[in-house]
C-alpha cells in the first residue's frame, strides 16, 4: 500500500491532490482515499482515472456535491472502461433516485448507462419511467439502446 503524502509534494495543493489521480505510483487503496477528497475536482479526477478500478468508481463520493459536479461524476463513471456491473448498477441506482429530484438532471448519466451492455435493456427502461424523465432522455436512451452493439 502506497502512503499517498509519500508521493505528494512537502508543500502541496488541492492541484496536487487531482494530479495525484493519473500518477502511475499510485495504488487503488491511494485512489479510494483521494475519492473522498473534500476537493470536488479530485473525486472528478478519480472518476475519470484510467487507473480506477470498478471498486475504486464504485466508492467515489458523492456526499456534499453540487448536483453539476455530482452529475458529471455519474456520467464518467457510467462511461469508465473499468466499470463493471457492479458499479455500473451503482450508478443506475443514484441516477434514478435524482430523477425522482425536480432540479436534478442526470441526463448525461442515463444516456451512458444506455450504452453499457452489462445492464440489461430492462433495467436502463427502467430510468425513463422515473417522475423527472424528460422526453428528450427517453427518446436518447432508446436511441442509445438501439445501438448498442451485441454482446
Amino acid at each position: 500500500m502506497v502512503d499517498i503524502y509519500e508521493l505528494l509534494p512537502r508543500e502541496r495543493t488541492p492541484v496536487d491532490y487531482r494530479d495525484l489521480a493519473s500518477d502511475p505510483r499510485i495504488d487503488q487503496e491511494g485512489l479510494r482515499q483521494l475519492g473522498r477528497n473534500p476537493f470536488s475536482f479530485v473525486r472528478s479526477a478519480v472518476a475519470q482515472s484510467p487507473l480506477a478500478d470498478a471498486t475504486t468508481l464504485a466508492a467515489v463520493s458523492l456526499d456534499g456535491l453540487d448536483r453539476w459536479t455530482r452529475n458529471s461524476i455519474l456520467a464518467a463513471i457510467a462511461r469508465h472502461h473499468n466499470a463493471d456491473r457492479a458499479a455500473l448498477l451503482g450508478v443506475l441506482r443514484e441516477t434514478c433516485a435524482l430523477l425522482h429530484q425536480p432540479d436534478e438532471r442526470p441526463f448525461a448519466a442515463a444516456l451512458a448507462l444506455a450504452r453499457r451492455t452489462e445492464l440489461s435493456e430492462t433495467e436502463v427502461l427502467h430510468l425513463i419511467d422515473q417522475p423527472n424523465a424528460s422526453r428528450r432522455m427517453a427518446r436518447g436512451v432508446r436511441r442509445a439502446l438501439a445501438e448498442r452493439e451485441p454482446r
